[in-house]
């Protein structure tokens, strides 16, 4: 290669990393920094597992959710009386840690740990709550085949 057009890439290529340092860089951490992304809610995010009426609602939505995913003729299900873990991460979202038995006809009882991320979409009117419709589940990992 021509030594000119070494000399051209590598000058090219430093004014582009200048550009994105001085100019690029700063604007993107004001973004980030303002309330663009904010979300103004009374449920706040909680680092430690909890218990409470929403929790135990997002618990009873995830197992229906999952009780729907299987055929009824075919498989059935057992969940566990309360989760073994609930967080809300704000906004009305929980991650449910719990156990199911699952069980075909052709196979035994097999107990998976799962884990569903759930989210009340109504915001801070709970009025709808125990309604399944006002609840949409975001993830779901743990069992197989769903």
């Amino acid at each position: 290669m021509n030594k000119k057009k070494i000399i051209l890439f590598v000058a090219c290529l430093a004014v582009l990393l200048a550009l994105q340092i001085k100019f690029l860089l700063p604007w993107m951490y004001d973004i980030a920094a303002s309330d663009l992304f904010l979300v103004d809610s009374k449920d706040n995010a909680d680092p430690m597992p909890i218990s409470n009426d929403m929790t135990a609602l997002a618990f009873t939505h995830c197992n229906s959710h999952i009780n729907s995913q299987f055929d009824s003729t075919e498989t059935t299900a057992a969940f566990a009386s309360q989760p073994t873990n609930a967080w809300s991460i704000g906004n009305y979202e929980y991650i449910i840690n719990a156990t199911v038995e699952i069980a075909t006809k052709d196979t035994p009882s097999t107990a998976y740990q799962y884990v569903c991320r759930i989210q009340y979409e109504n915001g801070d009117d709970l009025s709808g709550a125990s309604n399944i419709e006002n609840w949409s589940v975001e993830g779901l990992s743990g069992i197989p085949d769903l």
